[in-house]
């Protein structure tokens, strides 16, 4: 038998805490005399009450969390936090549709990027705050700040962290959980606090530095400005955010590591050397196709080529130039790169490069097999023997990823969108990525789709942000079976 009440109480919890973030959006538009913070209070205010009143009346449920239950408060977690999210941008009228502002909003947890505005900089400062701190919650997950919160009140949250984040490996910077929660966090706040440094210091203003540090290291890409990070021209700015995107698309256990000094981990990690090598390789690889086509600055155009590789293949969504302009070879690799994604363990969304690694290392191996059938021909990472289980699951993953990305496809080309605008839009929304190709390149938006087609792409992100079987396996009949 699940229990609901649990899953009600948890979810009181996130409201609390989604409310107590949004209440900062408050002050914000107070400081810069704007008249929207009424509504932001009250949106505050309902939140908060709501996850009160979740609270106060499951309070003395079973404490009890079963995976079951775990998968559900996760998944209804993100819809809920974007439900609510939504009402800032919905009560203040900077959105009058509630399905574009819960398509906003949406993109905003899940980090996916992907925008419905035309005009952002008409948003006041209070909700262009709120709008970045969606992509800086998501980013590490609302779920896993509240498994600080639930140890304290005698609720185990075991099965939360691994619903939330389902990746290869279970690895853990601490035995307990409510400690890895902490030390993800304290890495995450340390490079936040870092970034907004650095953009300051290269005359990006405080707000601005803020909001674009929140989404960079979240690989959200939301950004102040219209232009996104083309509004600056400073190579500085380009470089400080090209490092804290690649920063942010690394395993966040080795950037424990990394602040502990202890550096041989670091790179006998084969995920972070494959990682470190396909951004290299692919940066280099367009800086030449930019350089042979195009008649700008060397210099200039290995920093565009390098800031929309990692920016692509880290799921920020980030953008210096639009890449739809270069020569098709290079659009091309940058859409082959929305299928990577950051490493496992990191903000990045796609299918990991541990998973990319893995699928080309079996497929190798597969050629060995049909030479030798009866040899036993294991497929290793880092030296070490990948499971017949892990191996399974990295392939139904794929699987199940390729078939949704051509289902959906299909399915939003009956919506009137030609090919390349369904796949990049498809593609986007599942690899919480952002800018995509065709008409949500990276000039454009999804303001053009219609509710429907919103809706669906909201659902994409959520189950891209989710890895896919969070989401998925509640379709399934057998989960809800006793």
């Amino acid at each position: 038998m699940i229990n609901l009440k649990i899953v009600g109480f948890v979810l009181g919890i996130l409201l609390i805490i989604e409310g107590f973030f949004m209440l900062f959006s408050v002050p914000v538009s107070l400081i810069y005399k704007e008249p929207d913070f009424w509504q932001i209070t009250l949106a505050c205010l309902i939140t908060i009450g709501v996850g009160a009143a979740l609270f106060f009346i499951y309070r003395k449920s079973s404490k009890d969390i079963g995976t079951r239950e775990g998968y559900i408060i996760v998944s209804l977690g993100w819809v809920v936090s974007s439900f609510f999210g939504a009402l800032p941008f919905y009560f203040t009228g900077a959105i009058p549709s509630y399905t574009d502002a819960f398509f906003e909003t949406m993109s905003g947890f899940t980090t996916t990027g992907a925008s419905i505005l035309n005009d952002i900089e008409a948003l006041s400062h209070g909700l262009l705050l709120w709008r970045s701190t969606t992509q800086w919650l998501g980013g590490m997950g609302i779920i896993v700040l509240t498994l600080v919160i639930l140890p304290v009140l005698g609720f185990g949250g075991m099965q939360l962290f691994f619903a939330e984040v389902p990746g290869i490996s279970s690895d853990k910077l601490h035995p307990r959980i409510k400690e890895t929660a902490k030390r993800l966090w304290g890495i995450y706040l340390i490079f936040t606090l870092a970034e907004i440094i650095l953009l300051t210091v290269g005359g990006m203003d405080l707000f601005d530095s803020v909001c674009h540090s929140f989404t960079t290291l979240a690989t959200g890409g939301y950004s102040t400005k219209n232009a996104s990070i083309a509004h600056y021209s400073s190579p500085y700015i380009q470089y400080v955010i090209i490092f804290f995107m690649y920063l942010a698309g690394v395993n966040f256990t080795l950037s424990y590591f990394a602040l502990k000094l202890k550096f041989k981990p670091i790179f006998k990690d084969e995920e972070f050397r494959k990682y470190t090598f396909f951004i290299l390789f692919f940066a280099v690889v367009i800086a030449v196709i930019l350089a042979l086509t195009t008649s700008q600055p060397l210099e200039k155009s290995f920093r565009d080529a390098l800031f929309q590789v990692v920016s692509i293949i880290t799921t920020t969504g980030f953008v210096t130039s639009d890449y739809l302009q270069w020569v098709p070879i290079g659009s091309v690799i940058l859409f082959a790169l929305m299928f990577f994604g950051g490493s496992t363990g990191s903000t990045g969304g796609g299918m990991k490069i541990a998973r990319i690694v893995l699928l080309i290392k079996n497929s190798r191996l597969e050629l060995k097999r049909l030479i030798h059938p009866n040899a036993v021909i294991p497929v290793r990472l880092n030296n070490q023997a990948i499971s017949p289980q892990t191996m399974t699951n990295v392939l139904a993953f794929a699987s199940f990823y390729v078939l949704i990305v051509m289902i959906s496809v299909i399915i939003v080309s009956f919506m009137g969108y030609d090919l390349d605008t369904s796949f990049g839009a498809v593609v986007t929304s599942i690899g919480n990525i952002g800018p995509g190709i065709g008409d949500v390149g990276p000039v454009f938006n999804f303001s053009h789709f219609p509710s429907v087609g919103k809706w669906f792409l909201s659902f994409l992100m959520l189950i891209g942000r989710l890895e896919l079987f969070t989401v998925l396996i509640l379709f399934s009949r057998h989960f809800w079976k006793s």
